[in-house]
């Protein structure tokens, strides 16, 4: 329906939201954005905003910042844009363009947040990723379901790794353009096997690879506490000269030391939303929860650190092992986000449960509208 247009490889990009979760539906729009031009400006709407024309928010406007931010396809995240896209603001950062998922947005009072951008031709599709918003994740949470769960890597024929999400882990492993290899992505199907490549990383990515900084963990709901974790090793690992290693538990691991539902988030989102980090240089998963030296060893290089947060550990500890060995593991001290986890983030929608009930059913109420424009448009197109 929206034809690329002529030289947009050499413009600057503008997307906009309110990036309620780091969600990997969110990461591919920002990829496909970047793929499509030199820069990328990511706009976020501001608390108020997205209360007046949505709903209440989950995650405050700093907290979506720094998630936006960490995305390594976006040049910058801009606070504060209009909800209603304004090419004023566009104009500010020399974007030329907007890009947008197949899907209609639409403000309070049921109009297309995009009609302005669409009558200019400043107004870009993008496939949309499906099955995935914040809307499901809090669906998950209040409904208190596990359907979304995977069951454990035990051979080579578990879903996870049938070939159309080893391209979702390909496109993700991507680097700062979206257009060339960056990550490696491996996988530990059971501990007598030596990990299974599934996706190779970039040659300057496996360079690195000769020393790894190695933190690992359930990253359920991908928040700023993890993403900060991050950039913190990342930034011990750059002065190192070592790659950042995440590995990420399984969903039944998460579940039994957890209960209840967890993870909200299963294996394969949680590990995309780890891969669009800027701050990681490859992921494993089904990382086991503990990390034996026997396991360290079948890394692609040599690990020389392992990190943990200041999250407390639940009923064992998984680094009893390593803490043995002198100088390996390496607890990381407070932090901007060392109170926020996943139960701190469930827990806000579940003690503010009757807005964001509503917040569900306006959803429901706004699709309809959001449909019938989409109808229109489509009639509109077959009549040109």
């Amino acid at each position: 329906m929206y034809e690329r247009p002529e030289g947009i490889e050499n413009c600057k990009i503008w997307v906009d939201g309110c990036f309620d979760f780091a969600h990997h539906g969110h990461a591919g729009a920002m990829l496909q954005a970047r793929q499509l031009g030199k820069e990328l400006y990511a706009g976020v709407h501001s608390d108020e905003e997205i209360l007046h024309n949505k709903g209440p928010v989950v995650m405050k406007l700093d907290e979506r910042l720094a998630a936006v931010n960490a995305c390594k396809w976006t040049t910058k995240a801009i606070a504060n844009a209009p909800y209603v896209t304004d090419p004023k603001v566009m104009d500010e950062y020399d974007c030329k363009y907007v890009v947008h998922g197949d899907d209609i947005t639409t403000d309070a009072n049921g109009e297309d947040c995009y009609k302005i951008m669409k009558d200019m031709g400043r107004f870009v599709v993008v496939k949309r990723t499906p099955n995935i918003s914040t809307t499901d994740l809090v669906g998950r949470m209040l409904l208190m379901s596990k359907s979304h769960h995977y069951k454990s890597i035990t051979d080579e024929s578990h879903p996870l790794l049938e070939p159309e999400n080893v391209e979702k882990f390909t496109k993700y492993a991507s680097d700062q353009t979206g257009l060339k290899a960056g990550s490696g992505v491996y996988v530990e199907i059971n501990e007598s096997q030596p990990l299974k490549e599934i996706v190779a990383p970039s040659q300057e990515n496996a360079e690195t690879y000769k020393k790894i900084y190695y933190v690992d963990g359930g990253f359920d709901l991908f928040h700023p506490g993890h993403i900060e974790i991050l950039k913190l090793v990342n930034a011990e690992a750059k002065k190192a000269g070592a790659a950042v290693i995440v590995g990420i538990h399984d969903c039944a691991t998460i579940n039994k030391h957890k209960g209840l539902n967890y993870p909200i988030m299963n294996l394969l989102e949680r590990s995309l939303c780890v891969l669009q980090c800027r701050y990681v240089d490859g992921v494993i998963l089904g990382a086991p929860f503990s990390p034996t030296q026997k396991f360290l060893q079948k890394l692609p290089g040599t690990v020389e650190k392992v990190f943990h947060g200041p999250t407390p550990i639940a009923d064992i500890d998984p680094y009893e092992e390593i803490e043995k060995v002198k100088d390996l593991y390496v607890e990381i001290g407070p932090h901007k986000y060392d109170d926020m986890n996943t139960e701190f983030i469930v827990n806000r929608v579940l003690n503010n449960k009757k807005a964001y009930e509503e917040r569900q059913r306006r959803k429901g109420w706004k699709s309809e509208v959001e449909l019938k424009l989409r109808e229109e448009e489509r009639k509109q197109a077959s009549q040109k």
